[in-house]
């Protein structure tokens, strides 16, 4: 899979309608909700929407234009971005804790995510309430949100289409539906001076409570880095522009229609959402139709990511291997059966506990705020690793630091309100990686390599042993080790004493992955001439691990080249140019009870091997054909119990 970050940088108006389309789905849906958490249900007080729209034009000033559009999109790998892609950018580096802070804002991106469908659907349908003040939304939202998960199956190939004329659609509505609010209320554009943010949030009694619903307009802001690789980060920063110009005109006008009716309460206007209230009534049901698409969009960015997220997770050790689809021929489009479940019946249960958009706001963002904070603890590394001025990265980190550990003490007032719920997934999502990632480590430091050099010589014996029937033509084992000159005494093991397995060429098949995403290369290494074979696959973290359709092509390019002879070595078939038959062996472990471990690394790896359990096997993790494979399970013996102390009577 080729994967040009020039190709995608490049600014095209097809580049910026998808970027439109993909990007701006939760961030560009966020007026829907944002302004009615902020008013409440209380009076219609001018200072706390002055004080409020300031507050909501800084924040998208300085956390999502300056923090993500400027400076983070530039923490590229290879043109792919997102908390996995920056991690992959330093990991490199000395300090091994850094994956912490990859767990924690990948899980609390993963967990905040699964409130983005209900909550921008919800705020979208709950416009229906304008007709009819007594309807039921819930059964609606749900409605639409099975539907688009059980579309997700077939891909979106078709419906992506219409993703960037759609946002088009939606954020020009956006605009000039502001505009025509803030020509009644010029007044209002003062709220661009910082200094209403700062005295609602420093004077008001329930300052903080208040940035807490501000932070809902910089929500989508990490998505929008995770979805970089889709797009280019020019192609973003450009539409951006538009973007958020029309966010500023349906906040401020929204803003001008509060301060109209100072005094007031929402609950008095049959619209009583700010943005709906700010439509003319003839436009009414089109501008339902528009929100609710919107939102689909905004769900269905969400969904992807999700899916990338899993995917690069597992290529990075931090997830358990689930089953990977490609339902269509688009570039990075994938499809896990598995997370798109989850996702829906988290979506369904979230929808059926809050009921309401506006119960929803009280517990969103609060996750959310944990993986800024981690990406601005990756973005120092990268920063430092670039050799970026020391006393610029020193200003950047402090100013960010306190936006967000700000945002974070304005969001733990919703713990109570429901951010538990989004806490409780991300500590389980948390767990799950941590769990993989520790046992891999704790497996790797007891796996017992051999030297190759002392078992060639009898590998070759036993493929010219013709006492011994043939267990196959060609013989494949995946290994772990490293380097060509070594392999694990597990794979000996298998071939000369666990029934000892004769064939004309054995194959060592080893995958590497590798920092950039999109790698594809392979080296061949010939151990002993037409014996032994070993291949290295050096395969970047999103590309997903065909061994079984890379192993053939690798082998099709070394019989051009004349590096080997796959035709089968039977007399009779070989006078017929009959292709010898592949056999892969795949050695699946198990915890031995003959292990004496301390109680923390007995407990990780029995929760690791709980999960392995529930993951796809070995030979499906790396895309073996089912037909070709042969599955040896063996004792994983980490630590031998001490001697017994066995004592002879008789």
């Amino acid at each position: 899979m080729s994967h040009s970050p020039h190709a995608i940088n490049k600014v095209t108006l097809g580049g910026l309608l998808v970027t439109l389309g993909i990007i701006y789905g939760d961030i560009g849906t966020s007026p829907l909700y944002v302004m009615s958490a902020i008013t409440g249900s209380g009076a219609i007080d001018s200072v706390l929407v002055k004080g409020g729209i300031s507050a909501v034009f800084w924040t998208l000033t300085l956390q999502t234009t300056i923090k993500y559009v400027l400076l983070t999109l530039k923490a590229d790998n290879n043109g792919e971005g997102g908390i996995f892609s920056l991690y992959t950018l330093v990991r490199r580096n000395k300090f091994k804790w850094l994956v912490v802070p990859a767990i924690i804002g990948g899980s609390a991106l993963l967990a905040d995510g699964i409130i983005t469908p209900p909550i921008s659907v919800s705020a979208a349908v709950e416009g229906l309430s304008y007709f009819n003040e007594h309807i039921n939304t819930v059964p609606i939202v749900i409605g639409i949100l099975c539907f688009l998960f059980f579309i997700q199956q077939f891909g979106t190939a078709l419906v992506g289409k219409f993703f960037g004329p759609v946002m088009v659609i939606w954020s020009s509505m956006l605009g000039i539906l502001g505009a025509l609010q803030l020509s009644s209320n010029i007044s209002v554009i003062s709220a661009l001076n910082p200094y209403y943010a700062y005295e609602l949030l420093s004077k008001h009694p329930q300052g903080l409570l208040i940035l807490g619903k501000v932070f809902l307009c910089t929500t989508g802001a990490e998505a929008l880095y995770s979805d970089l690789g889709h797009c280019g980060k020019n192609n973003i920063r450009i539409s951006w522009l538009f973007v958020k110009l029309m966010l500023v005109l349906n906040y401020f006008g929204q803003g001008a229609w509060l301060m109209g009716h100072e005094g007031q309460y929402l609950t008095d206007f049959k619209a009583s959402n700010p943005f709906y209230a700010i439509m003319p009534e003839s436009f009414m049901p089109y501008g339902i139709i528009i929100a609710t698409s919107a939102a689909i969009i905004a769900s269905q960015a969400l969904i992807s990511g999700s899916f990338t997220l899993i995917n690069e997770a597992m290529r990075l050790n931090l997830w358990p291997k689930v089953a990977v689809k490609f339902p269509t021929e688009l570039k990075g489009q994938i499809y896990i059966p598995s997370i798109n479940w989850l996702l829906l019946a988290g979506c369904i249960m979230i929808m059926l506990y809050f009921k309401k958009s506006e119960h929803m706001e009280n517990a969103y963002g609060l996750a959310i705020v944990l993986c800024m904070l981690m990406t601005t603890t990756l973005l120092n590394f990268y920063m430092h690793m670039k050799r970026y001025n020391k006393y610029f990265i020193y200003l950047i980190i402090a100013i960010y630091l306190i936006i967000e550990f700000s945002f974070l003490a304005a969001n733990l007032s919703k713990f109570a309100h429901g951010g538990w719920i989004t806490l409780l997934i991300a500590t389980l999502l948390m767990a799950v990686m941590s769990v993989w990632f520790i046992a891999k480590k704790i497996r790797n430091r007891y796996v017992d390599m051999v030297e190759f050099d002392d078992h060639k010589q009898q590998l070759i014996d036993l493929s010219n042993d013709d006492s011994l029937q043939k267990y196959a033509t060609h013989l494949v084992y995946m290994t772990s080790a490293q380097q060509p000159n070594e392999i694990e005494s597990k794979i000996i093991y298998s071939i000369l004493q666990k029934r000892p397995k004769r064939a004309d060429v054995y194959w060592f098949v080893h995958v590497d992955v590798v920092n950039e995403p999109y790698r594809m290369d392979y080296k061949v290494t010939h151990i002993a001439e037409n014996d032994i074979i070993r291949i290295d696959f050096k395969l970047g973290f999103r590309v997903p691990p065909r061994v079984n359709l890379m192993f053939r092509k690798v082998v099709e390019d070394m019989v051009q080249q004349g590096e080997v002879d796959i035709t089968s070595r039977y007399v009779s078939l070989s006078k017929n140019n009959i292709i010898g038959d592949f056999k892969f062996v795949v050695l699946e472990k198990f915890l031995s009870f003959d292990n004496d471990l301390p109680i923390f690394e007995k407990i990780i790896l029995q929760l690791y091997f709980f999960l392995k359990h529930l993951s796809l096997s070995e030979a499906k993790a790396f895309g073996l054909d089912s037909s070709s494979v042969k599955i040896e399970k063996f004792p994983m013996v980490i630590r031998q119990t001490k001697s017994l102390a066995l004592r002879r009577i008789g």
